[in-house]
């Protein structure tokens, strides 16, 4: 029997969502169900059964499965993962307690420093020095390492973090004290910092080593489980995992390092953007995914999701926008440049201290749900809000699936935010709507004009159960000319995974000028680099041909300390190379921070090589060819509040699955499918592109 269908997996916090493609006529099957908090496989083979059950396919037939999962992230966020051990250097059993200077509240007196995911109790130190060439000072005394692993053995410790100044340079006392461990404590997972994040920066490692460390039993046994019951299901396909850099690795690579799986849902979208701007014709746009919990975007650069080297999780700031730093725990490794705020359709509004009307960061979730749920909550959500407005049809739900209560929404937003502002419902849901909106623009911007880049020279490509409801508004808001929503947009991030390559990020700190760079040892490293990618990849199934290796060096200018990653463009580098990087990196200086000295001299500071294996990629489904006017897909009318007109307005309401390609629709106008609605405003149009690919922009 031939394998013919890839299924992609994504559980977020309130859906669990599933796409299917049919390689062979890349027709797309959708499932969504609601996340099971208590135990997330089991709303994962819920929506895989359903899709192998709706295909009509044997388990056999089933050739790729990937997944993406919050749960690294929601054990580190709820505090839930295992108890773990950290072996450092002797004099540095504090690092994880005194974090760094940074406050992620500058002027609140009363703000406090994350809790190490460690306890101090379980900070072990023992006697070791390398210098900070990696040379050896004082020996490793491995007796002690045996000593600290007996008592964290004894305390029932079974997952141990290593982290020795300067092994990033020198590996050879945490392999040693790997070793040792082993001899004591066999069934212990270890976590080694020059195998996790071998970078400058003790702090930083550190934190990365821990929460690896932290979160390691909780995802292996959480994968062991899916496994286990993809084997119950007969589905053979091994079992793939989004990562945080955009790329997709095996289970087992996962199990190892699960600190590279702290934004795996996020990332999912933003590849699934990257796929839809390459099918658009689009090089650079902001991929806007809106959830059921949370919205998240990132930025598409010349067809390219940005990848940038360090990133928080867990930041306690309260505040739901996202934007503080150093309220969470530091990770270093290649991630996707996300940005990522308390507004998800199940997003709660409420009313604080001084009477203000707020909404998020906290949300319904998946349990209760919003008040409109049948057995939702109390708390109206910006769901509510929108049933309210007419923007959501009670009746189409999920395609029909669940029936929304509109007195229900309407009784929620009276009740616990219009009556104590003196407003009515609808006044008060367009507040709650566009609150929300002020704090995703918010996000947008530091995604894109913090970063240096002009908003309104991208496109916006939108998804998220929730995302097209919000996008045509967010986009007038930014001076955006285009947006996009892609088919069945509240899946997409399950069908990124399935446009995913599998990818892989090796680096070490040599901290060197660039115009000094010793290039024999440069090249070497990038070749050993090279080297151990492509046996990676091969264990994982990538033929050669279908692998492809870029280098990168981390540059900053002499004196900093945050570094820009700039290409090599060649995998040896030579010196006729030097001011060439030298350009590069005063061109993107002055891109990211607004200005660039070129007199001063540059240091590399991490030699890198990113890994790609190639895979095959979904080909979705032709859309019938019509013409401009829609009316075979028209379902009737609705009213529908907008601002624009500060009244109910009669707005056309469209069927997605009846449009053809050169359809045009003018707003106002509601399209409804299965798994979200888009709202088209009022002095805006959409069209309908090659394979159902929605473009809306300004009417003329």
């Amino acid at each position: 029997m031939s394998s013919r269908y890839r299924i992609g997996i994504d559980i977020g916090g309130t859906f669990t969502d599933g796409v299917r493609i049919d390689r062979a006529s890349g027709t797309m099957l959708i499932e969504k169900s609601s996340t099971t908090p208590s135990d997330p496989s089991i709303g994962f083979m819920e929506v895989l059964n359903r899709l192998v059950a709706e295909s009509g396919a044997a388990p056999g037939e089933i050739e790729f499965v990937v997944h993406a999962t919050t749960t690294a992230t929601n054990a580190v966020l709820q505090r839930a993962g295992a108890r773990a051990g950290l072996i450092v250097t002797k004099g540095f059993g504090d690092v994880l307690e005194i974090a760094r200077q940074v406050r992620h509240e500058l002027y609140n007196l009363q703000t406090d420093k994350p809790v190490p995911l460690i306890a101090r109790e379980d900070c072990m130190e023992v006697s070791e020095r390398l210098d900070y060439r990696g040379n050896v000072v004082v020996a490793l005394d491995e007796t002690a390492v045996s000593e600290a692993a007996a008592i964290l053995r004894e305390r029932h410790v079974n997952s141990i973090a290593v982290c020795f100044l300067h092994s990033y340079r020198n590996p050879i006392h945490e392999l040693q004290a790997q070793r040792a461990i082993r001899r004591v404590h066999p069934a212990a997972d270890i976590s080694l910092s020059s195998a996790i994040a071998p970078e400058i920066r003790e702090y930083w490692r550190a934190s990365t080593t821990a929460i690896n460390a932290y979160v390691a039993p909780v995802v292996s046994t959480y994968l062991d489980s899916v496994e286990r019951k993809l084997v119950g299901a007969k589905i053979s396909a091994g079992l793939h995992l989004m990562q945080s850099n955009g790329g997709i690795m095996t289970s087992e690579v996962a199990k190892r390092q699960p600190v590279f799986l702290l934004e795996s849902g996020p990332a999912a979208g933003v590849a699934a953007a990257a796929f839809f701007c390459e099918l658009s014709g689009i090089s650079n746009a902001v991929s806007f995914d809106m959830g059921g919990t949370t919205a998240k975007m990132g930025l598409i650069l010349d067809g390219e999701p940005r990848v940038i080297s360090e990133f928080e999780v867990g930041g306690a700031s309260g505040s739901g926008t996202g934007l503080a730093k150093g309220g969470g725990y530091p990770v270093l490794g290649s991630v996707l440049d996300l940005v990522e705020v308390g507004a998800g359709g199940g997003s709660i509004a409420w009313i604080d201290s001084g009477g203000v009307l707020r909404v998020g960061p906290r949300s319904a979730g998946a349990l209760p749900g919003p008040a409109c749920y049948p057995d939702g909550g109390s708390e109206p959500t910006i769901t509510d809000a929108s049933l309210v407005l007419g923007r959501i049809n009670p009746s189409f739900f999920l395609g029909g699936a669940i029936s929304l209560r509109s007195d229900a929404a309407r009784s929620a937003i009276q009740r616990r935010c219009a009556d104590p502002l003196g407003m009515s419902p609808v006044e008060t849901a367009m507040g709650v709507v566009e609150i929300a909106n002020e704090t995703m623009a918010q996000a947008m911007r530091l995604v894109s004009v913090a970063r240096g880049y002009d908003p309104r020279e991208f496109a916006l490509v939108a998804f998220g159960g929730a995302g097209p409801l919000h996008a045509n508004a967010l986009a007038a808001e930014l001076g955006i000319p285009r947006v996009i929503v892609p088919p069945s947009p509240g899946v997409a991030s399950a069908l990124g995974m399935l446009a995913s390559d599998i990818r892989h990020d090796f680096r070490i700190t040599q901290i060197q000028l660039l115009s000094r760079l010793d290039l024999a040892a440069t090249n070497q490293l990038i070749d050993g680099f090279a080297r151990a990618a492509r046996d990676l990849l091969t264990s994982e199934a990538i033929e050669y041909r279908n692998t492809e290796l870029s280098a990168y060096l981390d540059m900053r200018y002499v004196g900093q300390s945050w570094k820009i990653r700039i290409p090599t463009d060649t995998m040896q580098i030579a010196s006729g190379d030097l001011v060439r990087l030298k350009v590069a990196f005063d061109e993107q200086h002055e891109l990211t921070y607004g200005y660039s000295v070129e007199s001063e001299p540059v240091e590399v500071v991490n030699i890198g090589l990113a890994a790609i294996g190639r895979i095959s990629k979904p080909s979705l489904r032709s859309v019938p060819r019509g013409t401009p006017n829609p009316i075979a897909a028209v379902k009737g009318e609705r009213e529908v509040y907008f601002r624009e007109f500060g009244a109910y307005v009669t707005a056309s309401v469209l069927d997605r699955y009846r449009l053809e390609v050169r359809n045009r629709v003018v707003g106002p106008a509601v399209v409804e499918e299965r798994d979200s609605t888009l709202i088209v405003h009022p002095g805006f149009e959409a069209e309908v592109g090659e394979f159902g690919v929605i473009s809306i922009r300004p009417a003329d």
